[in-house]
């Protein structure tokens, strides 16, 4: 019988996450201080941040930076989590390529997320803080950082974005379950929130105005810290437990992957699973292609501007280097929750711009069908950010079956869609569309990115 799922024991789930900032041939800019324009230090985060998150995001020396003892142990909770030949999937679409997915929907959660919030709790725990508060899109996040909180002791907050929260109710429910106490963002609750509300009544909502409630709320209440579920370096960081395991896990399948494919949003799966592969292309002459899948309605990899940009709405944020829409960017209420965002994380933008890696645009609709074909042929529903990537792949298969080429597509499966039933049903009704942005919508957001020369970010 030919094997379809290829599993880890608890003993090979990694000890080390891996730090490709230490090995990427041009390192990321720094993090600037929005007053200033002086690159961020460790100290000046941890004021948001917890600490150790802090110092691991500037970490650029240390390719391999240890798991705690206590975070590996909660992870085996969950851990490994399956690496899967999809062969009815491939015979559908009739390619000679041979397809694996990584899934990461198989944990309690739903999703990948909880790779990053057990250990960010756990920090938080561990420095004395006693509440987290957080953004989150679709609710992936917001899920998981409820359950970490509950884990580890802490109070959680959560601002979800209004229009997702009105999508998937059942999302705000599991967090509550947890104990966090969820908003809906803009809200009213914050300055930044009002603001929003003020300006645009009608405002549906981004991870931009969630992220500002958020570290509003975190830097006036005592002993609470920010915890992000995407973009930056330590929340990729933590997430290189996918591609480390998948890298064991293919060469159980005697196969190396000629293609890595993910959905993107601010880069946390993608970069969890592309990273560990990424280092053999760099060092040991590997030549896999690396492919981001975005929405065709919120395209910073392929339509943005490669700016110092601020992460939330407000202004809140240290201005980040990304490919960026614009912080003031409003993207469309697609049921990707988790995409909707205007920036990329900061390696991966860098990785762009080197052209190591590289980004494509679905359409809403390409993506649905995609995702119930993957669900009728492997018997899991994807979760609507997941069919991006999915999409992105049957794109793939197809161009390797007129070459009639049998390569190799690593996928990641980064949550299941059981949550998201009422998207897949107004899909199904014919009630979905698709939304594109013009050229001249991007160019009038990114009129408000601030102005940050190259020549000043070296002078300091």
């Amino acid at each position: 019988m030919r094997q379809k799922k290829f599993i880890l024991e608890e003993k090979d789930i990694p000890y080390q996450w891996y730090n490709i900032q230490a090995e990427m041939p041009n390192k990321p800019l720094p993090p600037l201080n929005p007053s200033t324009l002086k690159p961020l230090t460790a100290e000046d985060l941890s004021h948001i941040f917890n600490a150790e998150c802090s110092k691991q995001e500037l970490d650029s020396e240390h390719p391999w930076i240890d798991i705690p003892d206590e975070v590996r142990e909660k992870y085996t909770y969950y851990r490994s989590t399956p690496l899967v030949r999809a062969y009815a999937f491939e015979k559908a679409l009739d390619t000679p390529a041979h397809i694996y997915f990584k899934n990461e929907s198989t944990n309690p959660l739903g999703s990948h997320k909880i790779n990053s919030a057990l250990p960010q709790c756990y920090y938080c725990k561990q420095e004395g803080d006693t509440n987290v508060t957080t953004e989150t899109g679709a609710g992936q996040w917001g899920a998981a950082l409820s359950y970490a909180a509950r884990l580890y002791g802490l109070e959680a907050a959560v601002y979800q974005v209004k229009i997702s929260m009105l999508q998937k109710p059942y999302r705000s429910a599991i967090m509550r379950t947890f104990g966090a106490t969820v908003e809906g963002s803009p809200s009213m609750s914050t300055r930044a929130g009002k603001n929003i509300i003020t300006h645009d009544p009608n405002h549906p909502g981004s991870l931009g105005t969630a992220i500002s409630e958020a570290i509003e709320l975190a830097t006036t209440t005592p002993h609470c810290k920010y915890t992000l579920g995407s973009v930056l370096n330590h929340v990729a960081l933590h997430q290189t437990v996918i591609g480390l395991e998948a890298e064991k896990q293919m060469e159980m399948a005697g196969e190396y992957p000629d293609q890595i494919i993910a959905c993107f949003g601010g880069g946390s799966n993608f970069g969890g699973i592309a990273f560990p592969f990424m280092r053999h292309n760099f060092k040991d002459g590997k030549h896999t292609e690396f492919i981001a899948a975005e929405p065709d309605s919120c395209p910073k990899l392929t339509r943005g501007k490669f700016e110092y940009d601020f992460g939330d709405e407000a202004g809140y944020t240290p201005l980040l280097p990304m490919f960026t829409l614009g912080h003031n960017f409003k993207p469309a209420n697609i049921h990707a929750g988790g995409l909707r965002y205007h920036g990329a994380g900061m390696i991966i933008s860098q990785l762009v711009k080197d052209h190591f890696m590289h980004g494509v645009d679905i359409p809403q609709l390409e993506s649905f069908k995609a995702g119930m074909l993957f669900a009728r042929t492997e018997g899991i529903i994807p979760a609507p950010e997941s069919c991006h990537a999915i999409a992105a792949v049957i794109r793939e298969a197809k161009k390797a079956r007129e070459a009639g080429q049998e390569k190799v597509i690593l996928f990641c499966l980064s949550g299941h869609g059981l949550l998201d039933m009422t998207a897949y049903e107004n899909y199904i009704n014919g009630d979905l569309q698709n939304y594109h942005i013009s050229d001249e919508e991007i160019q009038e957001d990114l009129k408000d990115v601030p102005e940050v020369s190259a020549d000043h970010v070296k002078k300091n």
